[in-house]
């Protein structure tokens, strides 16, 4: 056997191993991508109809001729509206209500009847919607006026009933109308004192 015919046998060797190889890596499959799972981000968001407790800086009488319907009212916010511990809306916040419907009293026993809406609160330069609706409603004189009528007619048109009053001080309900989203602070990182500077300082002098 010739020299020239086993280099060529060990040349057909190696070409029939390195096919199978190359076979094998041809149907390899690149892994899928991972999936990156991404944390809610509404989770500093004060939302839309959260209580905002009120309380009227003035007060009101339907039967005071200077008061229209249109009007605002001056409120402030009666305490702190959180987000867990932080203050979103401070007590004594700023707040107004605009008056919706007014009717004096009158005569026939009718009553007065007040009802206002709840339009905002500023918390530094920032104006936030709020919704609500109050009202205060004066008593009626309706006993009064039948009695009047069965013995003297006339009588029943003189009988006024009360004017609605809604007092200073006096609480009222308001609520967010729109989702505040809150930027929480940072905590608090404790000032670190050399050992040190610290024995000095609690030295006597």
């Amino acid at each position: 056997m010739s020299l020239s015919y086993l280099a060529l046998a060990a040349t057909a060797a190696q070409v029939a191993v390195s096919q199978p190889a190359a076979q094998a890596a041809a149907v390899v499959t690149p892994a899928a991508p991972q999936a990156v799972i991404v944390g809610a981000s509404n989770q500093n968001v004060l939302r839309a109809g959260a209580e905002v407790p009120l309380r009227m800086e003035e007060s009101l009488d339907s039967n005071n001729k200077a008061l229209r319907e249109g009007q605002q009212v001056r409120m402030s916010v009666a305490s702190d509206v959180r987000l867990g511990s932080v203050v979103v809306i401070p007590a004594g916040s700023p707040a107004t209500a605009e008056i919706t419907d007014l009717r004096r009293k009158g005569m026939w026993g009718k009553s007065g009847r007040i009802t206002a809406r709840v339009l905002n609160v500023r918390v530094g330069d920032r104006l936030i919607r709020l919704t609500g609706t109050f009202d205060d409603k004066g008593v009626t004189g309706t006993a009064g006026v039948v009695a009047a009528i069965a013995f003297v007619p006339i009588a029943g048109f003189f009988m006024t009933g009360t004017s609605a009053k809604i007092a200073a001080g006096g609480g009222v309900k308001g609520f967010l109308d729109e989702d505040l989203t809150i930027a929480m602070p940072a905590p608090a990182t404790p000032a670190v004192v050399p050992a040190a500077a610290a024995a000095g300082a609690s030295q006597p002098h």
